[in-house]
């Protein structure tokens, strides 16, 4: 399997709308994949490196993560040393979210936070104890008690202030439509991640949104959590990083294949957005991805 392509993993949902797991380290459901959930995942134990889409960074006791549909995940531990309890973690679909906001109008302040996971969100600063406890009470209930006790936590998360976005590439929608300014952004966003290497301004995305200027900016940010040109950077480092390393070729190649006019100005959004130069990332995602016990 090419480090690009993950595992792809199959939750079966006949009997329960969401699946609780935990797990230690090292365990065979560490390993590069992806799946059609939604994954809330907290580290309760050790440190290492989180690999969520094209981002690479650190995890450590508290690192508390949403994954969207489709967005391929890995957390690996450095070390000999084995963790009986390292992950607390909580999958669910989008259809049982999108049913629960329109029967309940009041639940449709989750829908920015899932629509960036898409990208990944981590929750800078969350609280190791708080985030336990929350999971364990789902863990521990069961039936409408245990729904209840994951809109409790869903909800909390949902109101933690520092969410950082991830992945500078966005996984596919999930194809469920939603109405106003959320559907005509989405547009816009589907476009950008489609046509990247194209020229692309604001102006001409406004028009396509049916939006000015000036709405098409801030209604941009409020779904996506990123101004447009941000946005456009993102995506094309993102692929740029697929490139990296799935591929030969040439940065200075891979610099122009993405959509960027000159290698200094991709270089420094490179390192700007990855912290680490595009041969680094290379060299890492090569390194880590590829170990055949990490991916199946």
């Amino acid at each position: 399997m090419s480090i690009i392509d993950p595992e792809i993993e199959y939750v079966d949902r006949a009997t329960e709308s969401i699946r609780y797991l935990e797990h230690g380290w090292p365990t065979h459901l560490c390993r590069w994949h992806a799946h059609e959930e939604y994954e809330l995942h907290l580290i309760v134990n050790s440190g290492g490196k989180a690999f969520v889409g094209d981002y690479i960074g650190e995890f450590k006791p508290g690192s508390l993560f949403l994954t969207g549909p489709h967005l391929p995940h890995n957390w690996i531990t450095y070390g000999t040393a084995s963790v009986s309890t390292r992950d607390m973690l909580v999958q669910f679909h989008d259809a049982s979210v999108r049913q629960l906001q329109s029967a309940f109008p009041e639940f449709s302040s989750l829908r920015t936070m899932l629509e960036q996971s898409r990208s990944g969100i981590e929750f800078v600063g969350f609280d190791l104890d708080t985030a336990k406890s929350l999971m364990a009470a789902v863990r521990d209930s069961s039936g409408p008690e245990q729904i209840l006790a994951f809109i409790r936590l869903l909800l909390t998360v949902n109101n933690h202030e520092h969410k950082n976005t991830l992945a500078t590439s966005v996984t596919s929608d999930t194809g469920t439509a939603v109405s106003g300014k959320h559907d005509r952004i989405g547009a816009v966003v589907d476009h950008v991640v489609e046509h990247y290497p194209q020229a692309l301004n604001l102006v001409t995305m406004a028009d396509m949104a049916g939006m000015s200027a000036s709405a098409f900016s801030r209604n941009f940010q409020a779904v996506t959590g990123n101004k447009f040109v941000e946005f456009v950077n993102r995506v094309r480092i993102g692929q740029a990083c697929s490139l990296l390393y799935s591929t030969e070729h040439q940065i200075a190649s891979i610099c122009f294949e993405v959509g960027f006019q000159n290698l200094a100005n991709f270089n420094r959004q490179f390192l700007r957005l990855k912290g680490m130069t595009p041969s680094e990332y290379r060299d890492l995602a090569r390194r880590d991805l590829a170990k055949p016990e990490q991916v199946a």
